[in-house]
């Protein structure tokens, strides 16, 4: 996946459209002369090579190495200038910048009277598409240059520009203080989890409430209530409230459905939105909303005037195909989503350089619990061992304990009774190991542990005592996330009833279908 130690220039080039490619060299050949086709041959070099190798620079004789570092920054600040250039037209905020801009030039000439005209009717669009911190920025320009550009034309302009600058700082400041709490939400999840104690829910419960308590919801703007319902989805998947995420959540997709413009300026956020609306979604397991918003956002993505970039393209892809295959987990229908495996695996190719490992492992985790459904209990292995195998995951222990649970359930299944021993062995002490172990892990560690030892006819017996155990965990508030990712008791009862794991995973989902 993306590979930060690659060089940044080769990572850039290689990112580079063809159409891209053509408009710099269009662009460079305005700035060739004979002291600077050295870079532009570099850049040929690069744009040739299958990896970065600075031999191969040095080679081709076009510098010394001691003149390499300057001409490959160059070389980086010209792309970056030529793709600029050639920013597609429709992106607002370009547009604004551009505007700003242009109004800078006019005021730096004396020319204040256009500079203004320019900047009042940029202020104007940048408020429609709720780009306040652009419009601060632009209000406080009008007063530098209303303080050197004296006319009574315009009765009170000196009070309006105050309150429209006290208007837009209030604003800015929510929703500044908003996106703080989400990110330290977010921080406190990445540092320790979801919580595990009822001590830990009142910690963020007062954290949560002493940063909002004085904020009226009702004086919101559009951005103000997007960074709103960000912090308050946080708070609901830290303290695993799932159905506060899920309202949350929609509350977030509403708001750039009704305001469909946003959609097309915002689409990362949109994107996020819908995605954390579906992950809460498949926790609470509403199979027909699921459906019907996953099939929304599809649309959507196919829409003309939704933005096309690497960056897009790649979260597209990332937030669509793990939930169609959430959606297959959840109904059962294993079988029927092995068509998703060729696509993922083609498309993850595609994005390398825009995804990270975890997601990468994510998709290997789901590839593998489709052929655990479909009894290609092989297959399934051979994708868990890609996550067990991998050193870099110590941020997702949790991906790893499960992958290491699973993959020691495939090898149960297969029969296979060596290296069953030594998966026993190898899980046992990873899970061990691991950092604030729940009671589900504890649980599989002592079952795990018992397995070799239970006599045939005994089995079924210790597989419903299991069950009854796990049934009663699934019902705690710190215990049930743990049954997203292995779904544990349905396997029980296949074992039980000696019937495949899916047609008990399509009966329950028929049963709960809302």
């Amino acid at each position: 996946m993306a590979n930060h130690q690659k060089d940044f220039l080769f990572v850039l080039i290689k990112s580079l459209s063809k159409s891209e490619k053509r408009q710099f060299k269009i662009f460079a050949s305005r700035l060739e002369t004979s002291s600077n086709t050295k870079f532009i041959e570099l850049f040929n070099i690069l744009d040739k090579s299958e990896n970065y190798d600075e031999k191969l620079i040095l080679k081709s004789g076009i510098i010394k190495k001691v003149q390499l570092s300057n001409l490959k920054s160059y070389l980086y600040k010209q792309i970056l200038v030529s793709i600029r250039l050639n920013i597609p037209s429709q992106n607002i905020r370009y547009q604004l910048r551009e505007q700003i801009d242009f109004a800078t030039i006019l005021y730096n000439k004396g020319l204040y009277k256009q500079s203004l005209k320019i900047l009042d009717k940029t202020k104007s669009q940048a408020i429609e598409n709720d780009e306040k911190l652009m419009a601060y920025e632009i209000v406080e320009f009008e007063k530098l240059i209303e303080s050197q550009y004296i006319t009574r034309s315009i009765q009170g302009r000196a009070d309006e520009l105050v309150i429209q600058a006290k208007e837009l700082n209030y604003q800015n400041t929510i929703s500044s203080k908003l996106s703080n709490l989400s990110l330290q939400l977010y921080g406190i999840m990445l540092k320790t989890g979801y919580v595990k104690s009822d001590e830990e829910y009142k910690y963020i419960d007062d954290y949560f409430n002493k940063h909002i308590s004085k904020l009226d919801e009702n004086k919101f703007g559009f951005r103000e209530k997007y960074w709103f319902y960000n912090a308050n989805l946080w708070r609901s998947f830290l303290v695993q409230d799932f159905l506060g995420s899920y309202k949350f959540a929609s509350k977030w997709v509403t708001l750039f459905y009704d305001n469909e413009n946003m959609i097309f300026l915002n689409p990362v956020f949109f994107l996020k939105g819908n995605n954390y609306l579906l992950e809460s979604l498949y926790m609470l397991k509403y199979q027909t909303k699921f459906k019907k918003y996953l099939t929304l956002l599809e649309e959507t993505i196919k829409d003309p005037r939704f933005p096309i970039n690497d960056n897009i393209a790649s979260l597209s892809f990332l937030y669509l195909y793990n939930n169609k295959l959430n959606y297959h987990i959840m109904e059962g229908t294993f079988a029927e989503s092995e068509y998703l495996v060729p696509e993922i695996l083609s498309k993850l190719k595609t994005h390398n350089e825009h995804l990270d490992e975890h997601h990468e492992m994510l998709f290997f985790y789901k590839i593998a619990s489709i052929y655990f459904g479909v009894e290609k209990y092989n297959e399934s292995i051979f994708y868990l061992e890609k996550i067990i195998n991998n050193k870099n995951l110590s941020m997702r222990e949790d991906l790893m304990c499960f992958a290491r649970i699973l993959c020691l359930i495939a090898h149960y299944e297969l029969g296979k009774d060596y290296y069953l021993e030594n998966q026993l062995k190898n899980t046992y002490k990873f899970l061990l190991k691991m950092n604030d172990l729940h009671e589900v892990q504890k649980e599989i560690i002592r079952f795990l542990k018992n397995l070799n030892s239970i006599y045939p006819s005994d089995i079924k017996n210790e597989f419903r005592k299991m069950k009854e155990r796990f049934v009663e965990l699934e019902q705690s508030t710190y215990e049930k996330r743990a049954f997203l990712y292995l779904d544990i008791i349905s396997w029980l009862e296949s074992k039980i009833e000696n019937r495949k794991i899916s047609d008990i995973i399509k009966e329950k989902a028929k049963l709960s279908n809302r």
